[in-house]
């Protein structure tokens, strides 16, 4: 039914949006749920008898989801432009449904229960990879599709509520795992020569070990089949409609969202940008496409995923109590921040965000890098300088990176263009995650592992400086553009 009242139904766009971003939610939600299963899981395949459970295996093991997120980031524009937006996020939402069942029950149909072998870590590693699918095509999709419904004055505080859900997800997820790891201990694992680990006093953490982390994987079985069932509830985009030439239909949806009269103006200025549909790459030039490309790598670079991700073990190293409650609070400081970036991005801009905060999280790593190697300095400092890190990350490159990636691409590329762009943001989160415990804990002389800690939030803080020079001198200012405006500025830049 068309909404009669020209000025458009707020209530609708919300209610579409609020569902798209559950997508969001699911991408943090499966990207961390690792933080707190990670031990347990490491414990259980400990106890192998036909292979040896390596640090380099383990952390393969937790970062194997990131390799399905590049495949789904990479298949996201091919899917996104054959079957809609909306389509191919239902395929997203039973592919998160299904990793949750089968990371819990990886044994299902093939293997004993309980009993950890090579196989079935591959077999573990294969849901996990198949839920990084999801995350990967709802990483791309989720902001793509927000972008495409939101009118341009709402659309980068839309798309930031995108990047709100994410982390409130990773703060669901902290928080389940805390509670479902309740009086339960966590197995102590300790390092032994030749990077093998072993596990301290098994007995205490054995429902960790043999239950805990199962439980933390199904959890997410709940969100990812509420969002799978509302999806269908909501319509394919306008600009994805006009393009397959469902005009009326488009015309339809942008009335709800905008009013009648604004509606004719849209769908116009949209029919006038896809007119040409086989438009190649770089026919805007290679500027956009670069752009687009190191946004999502500094996005990564800067090294925030892997604090995410080991947060627990990070606080645990610095002798703080008990690091799941840390990794919580961190949790609803990033919450707060996100706020600042979804109430400012329309009134500040995109630029001024992204640069205050590439310089605050310099300021932290730094922090970070300098108590490692000062004993006058408390722990305390450290954990702070963390906060600071990660506070200045969620009101900057957190959300205002993809509401970038949504906008900035012309209409007739967008879709290829945003695979490329995400796909590399995966790639980056990959080697970042892979090679933070390796670099975190290297030892030098006297210093031993302080030496790690310093140099690799010393290296996290000069790539966040590289990141502020990068927006300043490269980045356009994209407030208050329609993403029909976006073929006129790249036209111009070549």
């Amino acid at each position: 039914m068309t909404n009669n009242n020209d000025k458009g139904s707020k209530g609708y766009l919300l209610s579409i949006v609020l569902v798209a971003v559950i997508g969001g939610l699911l991408f943090g939600y499966d990207t961390a749920v690792i933080s707190g299963a990670e031990k347990g899981l490491q414990a259980f395949f400990l106890g192998a008898k036909d292979f040896v459970y390596s640090d380099f295996l383990h952390g393969v093991t937790s970062s194997s989801a990131l390799l399905g997120c590049i495949i789904g980031a990479a298949i996201s524009g091919f899917l996104a432009s054959k079957y809609g937006r909306k389509k191919s996020l239902i395929m997203a939402g039973i592919m998160f449904f299904l990793s949750a069942l089968g990371s819990y029950n990886p044994e299902f149909l093939f293997f004993p229960k309980g009993e950890p072998t090579f196989s079935l870590l591959i077999a573990f590693n294969l849901y996990r990879v198949l839920g990084g699918i999801g995350v990967g095509l709802a990483s791309a999709i989720c902001p793509m599709y927000i972008a495409e419904v939101a009118p341009s004055n709402l659309r980068g505080t839309l798309v930031s509520w995108n990047q709100f859900a994410i982390i409130f997800g990773q703060l669901v997820v902290y928080f389940v795992n805390f509670l479902i790891l309740g009086d339960h201990i966590a197995p102590a694992i300790e390092k032994m020569a030749g990077g093998i680990y072993q596990i301290v006093n098994p007995g205490e953490a054995e429902w960790m070990i043999s239950t805990g982390w199962r439980y933390m994987f199904v959890s997410e079985a709940v969100p990812a089949g509420l969002f799978t069932l509302l999806l269908f509830l909501v319509p394919e985009t306008p600009r994805y409609l006009a393009m397959v030439g469902k005009d009326e239909q488009a015309l339809t949806i942008l009335a709800k969202i905008n009013g009648k009269t604004r509606a004719q103006e849209i769908l116009s200025d949209i029919k006038n940008t896809v007119t040409v549909k086989t438009e190649k790459l770089f026919t805007y030039g290679w500027l956009v496409i670069f752009v687009g490309i190191m946004l999502s790598v500094f996005q990564q670079a800067v090294g925030i995923n892997a604090v995410l991700y080991f947060a627990p073990r990070i606080f645990e190293s610095l002798g703080m109590g008990n690091p799941m409650m840390q990794t919580v609070l961190m949790g609803v400081v990033n919450i707060s921040f996100t706020l600042v970036a979804i109430f400012t991005v329309e009134k500040l801009g995109r630029k001024p965000l992204l640069i205050i905060g590439s310089l605050g999280m310099a300021i932290g790593a730094a922090g970070v890098a300098v108590t490692s190697v000062s004993a006058a300095l408390p722990p305390v400092v450290a954990v702070i300088s963390i906060m600071v890190y990660s506070a200045s990350f969620m009101f900057s490159w957190g959300p205002i990176c993809w509401v970038l990636i949504s906008e900035i691409f012309p209409n007739t590329i967008r879709g290829a263009a945003v695979a490329i762009a995400v796909a590399f943001q995966w790639i980056f989160n990959f080697i970042v995650s892979s090679t933070f415990l390796p670099m975190y804990n290297m030892s030098l002389g006297s210093m031993g592992q302080n030496f790690g800690h310093a140099f690799t939030y010393g290296l996290y803080g000069v790539i966040c400086v590289l990141a502020a020079v990068f927006v300043w001198k490269l980045v356009p200012e994209t407030k208050g553009k329609t993403l029909e405006d976006m073929s006129k500025l790249w036209k111009k830049e070549k």
